[in-house]
């Protein structure tokens, strides 16, 4: 079993930058393909990025690509998201998720392990 905590998040304006960060505990990290997701008030939860187990590969939904990077450092089991150029559509509770699965990173469904969430709002 994994346990995730999220931090990182809060109150920027349009523009900005933040990183966020997710620490997973246990000694399988490097087992799990981990993702971000955020939902928005009065929204669904959406995907937002994914990275493979060593990190080789990365998926981004297109309405932050170009603008997060997905990173994670397998020594300290902790996964990142860089955002940069954060607009307000932007703002919303974001989620760190682990997944066994090595297919559909993309989808709620692929993942096994869910954090609590973390604010981040943007204002304009």
């Amino acid at each position: 079993q994994v346990q995730l905590v999220e931090s990182g998040g809060g109150l920027v304006q349009a523009g900005d930058s933040l990183r966020l960060s997710c620490a997973a505990s246990g000694r399988t990290f490097s087992s799990y393909a981990m993702g971000w997701f955020r939902q928005a008030p009065g929204k669904d939860r959406e995907f937002v990025a994914a990275i493979t187990l060593s990190g080789g590969s990365t998926a981004y939904a297109d309405s932050v690509k170009g603008r997060f990077t997905i990173s994670r450092d397998n020594a300290k089991n902790t996964v990142y998201l860089q955002m940069n150029s954060l607009k307000p559509e932007d703002t919303a509770v974001y989620y760190c998720a682990a997944s066994l699965r090595r297919y559909g990173l993309t989808t709620i469904s692929s993942y096994d392990y869910w954090g609590q969430g973390t604010q981040v709002t943007v204002s304009s």
